[in-house]
């Protein structure tokens, strides 16, 4: 079971089973506890293949035990996300840790990867359990509906979920170039049924400056 302990370290309560974390993200734990490194995401060699293949990179351990393991990864805030046998897209930088059954892969997501720094490609965890997440600050989760459509900052993204079609925005013209651009010219626009999950600070992006 995830709980949180505070809200910058997570607890997970094992019973003989085990949990999904990234490596090298305990920082205790009490009972008997057994870590093996997983190559790929936990996903075998091709997974492994696939993560060089694509460039999304994630490095994960199996821990299995008995008592409880407590995880945290420098000082981020952590969130808690359930699943209930659908999909999460986040980016590999921000995924802490995953219950041993849920499936985690990687998926195109194109322009808006390119524009998030994070690359062309990001990870998707599915199935049933839960999940937690990593932000720079505490992460706000917004609400989308087809009558309330959601624009984001790529450099704040961290992930969704739910039937969401995601669209790239610019708003880059010949102002642009001449030096008068707005501050935000990249968007990203999630139409549909879902949650977002952003943070109130902004990594470094490709038009993050235009």
């Amino acid at each position: 079971m995830f709980r949180l302990q505070g809200s910058k370290t997570l607890a997970v309560d094992l019973t003989g089973d085990a949990v999904k974390a990234k490596n090298g993200s305990m920082v205790a734990y009490d009972g008997q506890m057994a870590f093996k490194k997983m190559s790929g995401g936990g996903e075998g060699i091709r997974g492994m293949v696939t993560r060089r293949l694509t460039g999304e990179q994630m490095t994960m351990m199996e821990v299995k035990g008995q008592g409880t393991c407590y995880f945290a990864d420098r000082a981020s805030e952590i969130n808690l996300v359930s699943l209930h046998g659908d999909k999460l897209y986040v980016e590999a930088s921000n995924l802490l840790a995953t219950d041993a059954g849920l499936r985690t892969g990687t998926t195109f997501t194109g322009l808006r990867g390119g524009a998030s720094g994070n690359g062309l490609f990001t990870t998707t965890v599915e199935g049933s359990g839960q999940a937690a997440i990593m932000s720079d600050g505490s992460a706000v989760v917004l609400r989308v509906t087809p009558q309330y459509p959601l624009s984001v900052d790529p450099g704040a993204y961290i992930a969704h979920q739910g039937n969401l079609q995601q669209h790239f925005q610019s708003g880059v013209s010949f102002r642009t170039f001449m030096g008068e651009g707005s501050g935000e010219s990249f968007q990203i626009r999630f139409e549909g049924d879902g949650l977002v999950y952003v943070q109130p600070s902004e990594r470094n992006t490709v038009g993050g400056d235009v």
